[in-house]
């Protein structure tokens, strides 16, 4: 297959400490055929000199420098300046493993797909755990995988943009753009609408991205029911549209009205199965809003809603340490070198 250009968009703010760590896993990526669009949100620290740098090193580095509007200005931004056929989200506090972009690209492609989604690892201080909620992987369509998002709208893994690729075309053609109207969930408002124009979704079960979880950030902070009853009324025409377009709604409506309910974030790893039931793989991570045995038995009908019933490998907590921000893999990797365990890629000469 002949590689196509992938725009590799990454919003920076103030990210001096953790920029580095990111934008070496992007240089690292297997897929070579890259255009990085470094867009400086106004930083007042030494993140543009740093942005600077590494767009001197590499041609394929480019720098976009403006007055902070946020992150959503920052996206679109990058997306009204990319040269790519693929697009790709990567926030300059994470980081992704070095096959990232490939496994994305090579799913859309391969399966003429409209867009790819892939599982995540979550670090925090003490843990890493892969998540991930689709259990079929390869091409579904746009009813499947709104039906899947329909158990947990609320879940990290439909609601960001970093753990997908998109079609430049499909952005382009249909004048999508991030919404500077809401302070979060602004993820989770694009992609109701990207799913609006796609006919079919690619899913892989590799992680894709690394996902650093900070005290303070703003899930931890401002999310609240308030809050969220708040934000989901706001988002509640798409999310509805979405399912009134796929003939969808009537039938699931009270399910799909429960979204108002649903909290945006990342939650806890869910407790064991009880040693009486044995699993056949490896449970799937929801992000603590369901389990396996709630989408089989709590939810009527819904698991076999287009055949939905099928098992799939889960995230279990993966051993090794959290990888330093500065670089290097803090002593320890989550798994083999060039895989999904590229625990921070090790720091360039110099550095």
């Amino acid at each position: 297959m002949c590689p196509v250009l992938v725009s590799v968009i990454v919003p920076v703010y103030n990210a001096e400490k953790t920029l580095e760590r990111c934008l070496r896993s992007i240089r690292g990526q297997s897929w070579r055929e890259l255009e990085v669009l470094l867009v400086n949100d106004g930083s007042t620290d030494g993140s543009l000199d740093i942005i600077r740098r590494w767009c001197a090193e590499d041609s394929r580095f480019r720098c976009i420098d403006k007055e902070n509007t946020g992150v959503s200005d920052s996206r679109n931004r990058g997306m009204a300046q990319a040269s790519g056929e693929l697009l790709q989200f990567v926030d300059s506090d994470d980081w992704i493993p070095s096959n990232a972009t490939r496994l994305l690209a090579e799913a859309m492609l391969d399966q003429e797909a409209d867009m790819a989604i892939g599982d995540y690892i979550r670090v925090t201080e003490t843990t890493t755990a892969e998540k991930g909620h689709i259990p079929r992987e390869g091409k579904i369509s746009r009813a499947e995988y709104a039906a899947y998002m329909m158990q947990a709208p609320a879940n990290f893994y439909y609601g960001v943009m970093w753990n997908k690729m998109y079609r430049a075309a499909v952005v382009r053609d249909n004048g999508l753009t991030c919404s500077s109207e809401l302070s979060w969930c602004e993820d989770f408002r694009f992609n109701l609408e990207y799913l609006r124009h796609v006919r079919s979704v690619a899913v892989v079960f590799q992680p894709v991205y690394f996902y650093v979880k900070r005290k303070g950030s703003l899930v931890d902070t401002q999310v609240d029911l308030a809050n969220t009853v708040k934000t989901r009324r706001a988002l509640f025409r798409d999310y509805k549209e979405l399912y009134d377009e796929l003939d969808m709604y009537e039938n699931h409506k009270l399910r799909i009205q429960a979204f108002y309910l649903e909290f945006a974030r990342d939650g806890p790893r869910r407790p064991e199965r009880p040693p009486a039931l044995k699993l056949r793989k490896k449970e799937r991570s929801d992000e603590g809003e369901q389990s396996e045995e709630r989408a089989e038995v709590g939810l009527p009908g819904l698991g076999r809603l287009l055949g939905l019933a099928a098992d799939r490998g889960d995230g279990a907590l993966l051993a090794g340490a959290v990888p330093a921000a500065g670089g290097g893999d803090g002593g320890g990797r989550v798994g083999p070198a060039g895989g999904p365990g590229d625990a921070g890629p090790g720091p360039a000469a110099g550095d």
